[in-house]
C-alpha cells in the first residue's frame, strides 16, 4: 500500500489516535481506554475516550516541554523524532507511576487509571511532579543496545 494511500485510510479508520500509541506498541505502557487496529500488515492504536483523549494529550504536551532541555533540544514546535518521543511517552508514564507508587517500575499497567490516580493526588496535570519524572526520561533507554 503506497504512504499517502495508507495514511488516508489510517485517518479515516482511526479517527480518534491513541496520544500514546508509541509507548503503547513498545509495549511499556497499557491503556484500559485504547484499541488496537490492524491496517494494511500495521498496528495502530485508537482512544476509546474523549474526555481520557483531551487528558492525554494535556500532560504529553506538558511532558515534552519539561522535556526539551533533557532531550537536549531548546525548544519543541513540532513532532519528535521516534527515538526522542518514546522516551518522552514511555519514561513520562514511568516516571509518574513512580512518583505514584515511590517504587520504580518497567511498565505501566494502564495508563488511563494512573493519571486519574495522579490527577486526584497531584491536582492537575501543572502540578504533576515534573523534576522527578524529566529525571526517568533521562534515564529511559528506548531499546537496548546490542
Amino acid at each position: 500500500m503506497e504512504e499517502n494511500e495508507f495514511k488516508k485510510t489510517f485517518r479515516s479508520v482511526n479517527d480518534a489516535p491513541c496520544v500514546f500509541a508509541k509507548a503503547i506498541l513498545r509495549r511499556c505502557c497499557a491503556c484500559s481506554r485504547s484499541h488496537k487496529l490492524f491496517i494494511a500488515e500495521r498496528e495502530a492504536v485508537a482512544c476509546k475516550s474523549p474526555g481520557g483523549r483531551q487528558r492525554c494529550e494535556e500532560v504529553l504536551e506538558i511532558l515534552r516541554g519539561k522535556a526539551a532541555f533533557a532531550l537536549k533540544l531548546s525548544h519543541i514546535d513540532g513532532p519528535l523524532p521516534h527515538a526522542r518521543e518514546l522516551k518522552v511517552q514511555c519514561g513520562g508514564m514511568l516516571g509518574v507511576e513512580e512518583s505514584l507508587t515511590h517504587q520504580p517500575s518497567e511498565r505501566v499497567d494502564d495508563i488511563h487509571t494512573m493519571l486519574e490516580s495522579a490527577f486526584a493526588e497531584y491536582g492537575g496535570a501543572e502540578s504533576l511532579p515534573y523534576s522527578e519524572v524529566v529525571r526517568t526520561i533521562t534515564s529511559f533507554q528506548p531499546r537496548n543496545k546490542r
